[in-house]
């Protein structure tokens, strides 16, 4: 199957609080006390290693995409950015933002593009899924048995780049955030993912989810430069393809303050050298 949009997402989650009686048997109406039985639950399954909840145990948050056209010619692809936003809003509805984001994958079908998507967001979104009674025929039963979305090596489906910057685990996995400090990108600034919940708390969803847009930028970046890598893209494509986001933040930042910051981050971290020569 020949995927006509490239989808590069990233999601935001808070602890499934709804879930500690059942989990924990903490009966504690209070979220604080609810977030520390979970994360004590979690620290006493991994020999008191990691706190952080296993994936059907989120609340998606944010759901933050950017859609590119894919063009071909004899075997080299590139790329036009078609748009950047988030699904959850104030007063979300999660069962809502699920349904949006699956019916709209349907119908596009297109290729993945994630950080640690198939062992985190993928699997969170199909837990809340389930949670919601959502149906998702397409994301199982598309392709066949070595190309589909459910094939890890299929990255022409789902290209996470955690999985192939680290050959499927032959070298060490890496952060976002370290290969951008590598590249000279923006990678993460002033929010990391550890704010999130204390952040919604606080009702500041809009800077969670420009927070996650930002992330999104990151993979992307990081994925033009890997296709340029493989010979996907040729050196003129990827400078086509960074110019042309570097003219869709220039058209956006007046009314997206933060993609600004973004601007300003990346150039901070390239010495203001965005294309390659």
């Amino acid at each position: 199957m020949l995927h006509q949009n490239l989808f590069v997402f990233d999601i935001e989650t808070v602890p499934d609080t709804d879930v500690a009686p059942n989990l924990t048997g903490e009966t504690s109406t209070d979220i604080h006390a609810r977030r520390a039985a979970i994360e004590a639950y979690h620290l006493g399954v991994t020999d008191g290693k990691n706190a952080f909840p296993r994936q059907p145990f989120h609340k998606v948050v944010a759901i933050s995409f950017l859609e590119a056209e894919i063009e071909r010619d004899a075997g080299r692809e590139g790329y036009i950015l078609k748009e950047l936003r988030s699904g959850g809003e104030a007063g979300f509805d999660e069962a809502k933002l699920l349904q949006g984001f699956f019916t709209y994958l349907e119908r596009i079908k297109p290729r993945f593009v994630s950080f640690n998507g198939r062992t985190f967001d993928l699997p969170v979104l199909k837990y809340r899924a389930m949670v919601h009674g959502i149906s998702a025929p397409w994301l199982h039963k598309s392709g066949d048995k070595w190309n589909s979305y459910s094939y890890r090596y299929a990255t022409d489906w789902h290209c996470d780049l955690l999985d192939v910057l680290s050959d499927f685990g032959a070298s060490a996995r890496v952060k976002l955030n370290e290969v951008c400090a590598a590249l000279g990108f923006a990678g993460k600034f002033g929010v990391d993912g550890s704010m999130v919940a204390d952040m919604i708390d606080e009702g500041k969803i809009d800077d969670v989810r420009n927070y996650c847009e930002t992330d999104v930028l990151n993979t992307y970046l990081v994925y033009l430069r890997w296709q340029l890598h493989t010979g996907t893209l040729t050196q003129t494509s990827y400078n086509a393809a960074v110019a042309d986001l570097i003219s869709y933040i220039d058209a956006e930042k007046a009314a997206r303050p933060y993609l600004g910051d973004f601007m300003e981050a990346w150039g901070e971290a390239s010495g203001n050298k965005f294309l390659l020569d």
